[in-house]
């Protein structure tokens, strides 16, 4: 059994519960070979996980091409993939040493430039698509548009819009760390998805604020992302990293009440935060980085592990959690192989 397909935002695009984050295999801050990737992506497949996130920017598109590599044998109409546009990648053939200043173990062979033209994002889903070795793309994000949100206003999502027009993308959306900008997204656009990166956690619930309520209203998707917050809730301890920098003591000191609490309902830290995010009926998929078989398959048990409404209530009573947050409810389970229409 595996997390039902369900239709993200309007689209008719289908994804399920669990989505496989592949950032990981494009060798994020240590390297990975090319069959431990491979099993990573077979791993996710055995598990039932049938949509798989990546980008240009993971890996300089080694990322892209081991996740088209890996998905090649696969029937086409059994899987969804999304990548993002907004970074475009330049050679760079007097360039010498590795790309691990921007997080990522592979040689300098190419640099990143901003662009978010329209222009600039056809040619990035053209890459992209050479890359993955794919006809069509499912989801493009627009990736990171913090500083660039006029011109991906006026530029890039409507050139998203005329792809989905040709069906060249099957939907579109915006990717970001921070809930604000693509609230004000969804207010002034037709995104079919937004891709939620560490602002609707265990840890940081500041996505209920506007953004989670008004996808809600407007029948946009959301993909959650980044339930750990990049280290600190799946293991709490001193040294760990919040939001990719080292946790300050009262971040710890909040992860070890969480988990000290979810340990007295017999549930793993790391289940409860996958489960969190299913409190919001916008909510469709926790996407979730795997750089092995072992990282899929612990987290796909960690889904399945059942969490009491119990421990929501315990939370909240302790302030651990504020009250108006919603009670998570995961979708029904249905049987492997969801077929997009």
């Amino acid at each position: 059994m595996t997390p039902r397909p369900h239709r993200l935002g309007r689209s008719a695009v289908r994804v399920g519960t669990l989505a496989f984050g592949a950032a990981g295999i494009g060798n994020l801050f240590t390297p990975v070979t090319d069959d431990e990737a491979t099993r990573a992506v077979d791993s996710a497949w055995e598990a039932g996980v049938r949509y798989f996130d990546t980008a240009p920017h993971y890996g300089l598109g080694l990322s892209e091409r081991r996740l088209g590599a890996a998905l090649r044998a696969r029937p086409r109409h059994e899987f969804a993939v999304s990548t993002k546009v907004g970074r475009i990648l330049e050679p760079a053939p007097s360039a010498v040493g590795d790309d691990l200043a921007h997080g990522f173990a592979v040689p300098a062979t190419h640099r990143r430039r901003w662009d978010f033209s329209a222009r600039g994002v056809r040619r990035s889903i053209e890459e992209s698509l050479e890359r993955l070795g794919l006809d069509r793309i499912d989801i493009a994000y627009l990736h990171d548009p913090d500083d660039h949100l006029e011109q991906a206003l006026e530029q890039a999502y409507p050139e998203l819009e005329r792809m989905r027009d040709e069906g060249v993308v099957g939907a579109i959306g915006a990717g970001m760390n921070h809930a604000g900008p693509l609230a004000h997204l969804v207010r002034e656009t037709d995104v079919d998805a937004v891709l939620l990166a560490g602002r609707y956690t265990l840890l940081d619930q500041s996505g209920l604020v506007e953004l989670l309520p008004l996808a809600a209203e407007r029948g946009v998707g959301v993909v959650v992302g980044g339930v750990f917050n990049s280290g600190l809730l799946a293991d709490p301890r001193p040294g760990a990293t919040f939001d990719y920098a080292p946790a300050r003591l009262d971040a710890l000191s909040r992860a070890l009440e969480l988990q000290t609490v979810c340990e007295r309902h017999g549930v793993p830290l790391r289940a409860a935060a996958l489960h969190f995010p299913f409190g919001s009926p916008a909510v469709t998929s926790v996407l979730t980085g795997a750089r092995s078989a072992a990282e899929v398959r612990d987290a796909a048990t960690l889904l399945g592990h059942p969490v009491p409404d119990a421990l929501w209530s315990d939370l909240k009573e302790r302030g651990l959690l504020p009250a108006d947050v919603p009670t998570p409810r995961l979708p029904p389970l249905a049987p492997v192989h969801p077929e997009q229409p």
